[in-house]
């Protein structure tokens, strides 16, 4: 974890792989982004060591520092394209935000975004996590002033003296929308019969093991795959590359606007797909990429 290391050996075990990967990247081949334990100042490092290298290159990275040519709305990008997925999801279930109860696993950088943008639509955020543990409120968690605890403590631990509950017992609360933030395999086989929602959003990889998947499919538990909710990251990064190419910087509610359409028109080629087969909105998700890549195909080769 690099919590256990200070910011001087984070900064020479970054820059070491960096250089180590350098073959097999490049601006127009593959471009990292941040994840897991990284952030702002990890890539700064990636995209001045691979400068070093090969000449001042912002493109070969994003998720840099707005000093450093990143993107308006990139830390944010993965949380509020999380809420707009729920927001899209809360449509096509009819279920009224406004009166609804969100539980997020995961209160990092997704998960507090995520938080953010929900509770501004109007949702009742009645539990979160972190790796310190849970808490939980049926009547509501005040947003605004955990978001400002957790910024000056690093964690969710003691906000409001709440008493903490364990991450299991988190995801069994009943709730209308169960967000998992955190990592993988949060609900598997162990625990999905305990599942209380109405729908999963999946904001981590892969938080929703195959056999779980299925066990909520018969139960009518629609599952929101991962790779369109947590897509927003993925796609202002994309926007980050862009705009460092043409050295032209949008404002943020530019980006945010982009973003927006990004997203809303994402959830909708999967949902009519889901309606269209009567298939899982994870199985749509696939299908409208190997469609998309198999038509591609077919037009590049006749």
């Amino acid at each position: 974890m690099p919590s256990k290391y200070s910011k001087n050996e984070i900064e020479r075990i970054s820059r070491k792989f960096f250089r180590a990967i350098d073959p097999i990247i490049g601006s127009n081949e593959d471009i990292p982004a941040p994840d897991v334990n990284t952030n702002a100042q990890v890539m700064s490092w990636f995209m001045d060591e691979y400068s070093d290298i090969n000449g001042y290159t912002p493109s070969i990275v994003t998720g840099k520092p707005l000093e450093l040519g990143g993107s308006e709305g990139r830390e944010a990008a993965t949380g509020r394209g999380t809420a707009i997925i729920t927001r899209e999801a809360a449509k096509s279930w009819e279920i009224d935000l406004t009166k609804s109860k969100v539980i997020i696993q995961g209160f990092g950088n997704v998960g507090s975004y995520a938080a953010k943008f929900l509770n501004e639509y109007g949702c009742k955020i009645i539990g979160v996590s972190d790796i310190n543990g849970a808490i939980f409120d049926n009547d509501g968690i005040d947003i605004e002033s955990l978001l400002a605890y957790q910024e000056n403590s690093r964690t969710i631990k003691g906000f409001n003296n709440y008493e903490l509950i364990s991450n299991e017992e988190l995801l069994t609360k009943k709730c209308d929308f169960l967000i998992p933030a955190a990592l993988g395999s949060a609900i598997n086989t162990g625990n999905v019969d305990n599942i209380n929602c109405k729908i999963i959003i999946e904001a981590a990889n892969g938080p929703v093991t195959g056999n779980a998947a299925v066990n909520l499919w018969k139960r009518k538990i629609p599952i929101i795959p991962d790779i369109l909710t947590n897509a927003g990251g993925v796609t202002v990064s994309y926007f980050e590359w862009v705009q460092n190419l043409q050295q032209f910087k949008w404002t943020e509610s530019e980006v945010n606007m982009k973003l927006e359409s990004k997203m809303v028109e994402a959830y909708k080629c999967v949902y009519d797909m889901k309606v269209a087969k009567n298939t899982p909105m994870r199985i749509a998700a696939f299908m409208v990429a190997i469609d998309r890549v198999s038509n591609a195909y077919k037009l590049r080769v006749g």
